[in-house]
């Protein structure tokens, strides 16, 4: 479970519509999210009184073995931590098959977990080759008799949260949604700090399939997660599957989380939870200075104010036959030093072999800009070919410190300039 997964659910509210854009000439660019390992999103859950599998963590075969003995079931089910999907069919450095393993064989459990701990896990969405595996979640395993879909999402098309549901839980939703949209039921909830109506919850139950004590139990489930929905400001709370099991418990099995990141003020004790063993480094550090940065893979270091006018100088690039390395927003309100921090995580990328500097000064200072690059030029002794584009607010002033700062900054007059001349500096 984890939040860096895309918003599967919002597919099935937008009415399959989807603007394709030409592949040569535009960039896609990720959406950075908060990353919760799966065992940190069960301990959400349960705080907030969700049904989970019983559950215990470990860092070592021993741990593991006595949270078996703790667990006191007959059955378990082993899963690697990482935020990588694809872990049931992947492969361990050490030889051994599958990062989620099932067993009844209680005493074998402290030997299988050798082969995860300290190994790497390589799945079909991990890179090179693979991740270090240092936690493991030991927990419950349960039969499952009837899976279902349910999803709560924060929808700007609906005009509010939507709540998402599906007798067929445990497959594709967005695949599901094509091809089976009667399998797909939806309640827009009118008060987003009152929730659902328990005549909307009751509907969604029954049409998710659940009968007599197995259907309280659901709508109970329903609600709880709701209040979890409001009390972590999530964006979207995804459950698959949702889950019964032969003895009629309900169960939810695995949950993704998206998260609020403008809720960070309010939400400190998760945010500072966040796993980035797996993130990008310059991602992390970008953070640090309230930066967003996104690496690609090419070889122009993009620094721009504002995330449209960064997309539209990644798009301009690529228009003139460049490719842009990163995504880097600077944002409205930057400072000498966030523009000194950005040039050195540019720099920590050995393939920028340019940087453009794309700067519309209509909150920011342009003066302050270019200070900034100066000041970022003589610590970094950068010697990468910069281009340099002003608009705005203190534009001649800052044109003026950069024609007097006695560095070979390339000036643009526009964007096609700026990017025609980064693309030629190569």
């Amino acid at each position: 479970m984890a939040a860096m997964y895309g918003t599967l659910a919002r597919a099935l509210l937008r009415n399959g519509a989807v603007r394709k854009l030409p592949s040569q000439s535009c960039c896609v660019v990720p959406l950075r999210h908060l990353n919760l390992q799966e065992y940190q999103s069960k301990e959400l859950m349960v705080k907030y009184g969700i049904n989970t599998q019983k559950f215990r963590m470990a860092e070592t075969p021993q741990q593991a073995d006595r949270a078996v003995k703790e667990l006191n079931v007959v059955e378990v089910v082993v899963k690697a931590q990482i935020l990588a999907g694809g872990r049931g069919k992947g492969v361990f450095s050490s030889g051994l098959q599958g990062g989620v393993k099932v067993t009844k064989d209680l005493a074998s459990v402290k030997d299988l977990t050798s082969k995860m701990f300290g190994y790497k896990l390589k799945t079909k969405q991990t890179t090179g080759d693979g991740v270090l595996v240092q936690k493991v979640m030991v927990a419950e395993a349960l039969d499952i008799a009837r899976e279902c879909y349910f999803a709560i999402v924060l929808d700007r098309t609906a005009g509010g949260v939507v709540l998402v549901g599906s007798p067929r839980g445990g497959v594709d939703i967005e695949e599901l949604a094509e091809t089976a949209p009667e399998a797909i039921h939806k309640e827009l909830v009118a008060d987003f700090e009152k929730g659902p109506t328990d005549q909307q919850v009751t509907n969604m139950a029954k049409f998710m399939g659940f009968e007599g004590a197995p259907l309280k139990e659901a709508v109970k489930q329903i609600h709880a997660l709701y209040k979890m929905f409001l009390g972590v400001d999530a964006t979207q709370v995804e459950i698959n599957p949702f889950g019964e099991t032969p003895d009629k418990r309900v169960v939810c099995f695995d949950a993704k989380i998206n998260f609020d990141d403008n809720a960070k003020f309010r939400q400190k004790e998760i945010f500072d939870r966040e796993d980035t063993s797996e993130s990008d480094p310059r991602e992390v550090e970008a953070t640090k200075y309230n930066l967003s940065y996104i690496g690609m893979s090419g070889n122009i270091g993009c620094l721009v104010n504002g995330a449209g006018l960064a997309m539209a100088t990644m798009d301009i690039i690529k228009l003139h036959k460049g490719e842009p390395a990163n995504f880097l927003d600077v944002g409205g309100g930057a400072s000498e030093d966030q523009v000194k921090q950005a040039f050195r995580i540019l720099t920590m990328d050995p393939q920028v072999k340019a940087i453009l500097v794309n700067i519309f000064g209509g909150i920011v200072n342009c003066a302050t800009i270019a200070n900034g690059i100066i000041k970022a030029c003589k610590d970094t002794k950068l010697a990468l070919p910069m281009i340099v584009r002003l608009e705005g607010t203190n534009v001649d002033k800052a044109r003026e410190i950069l024609r007097n700062s006695g560095l070979a900054i390339t000036p643009a007059s526009d964007l096609t300039d700026a990017a025609q001349k980064a693309v030629a500096s190569l």
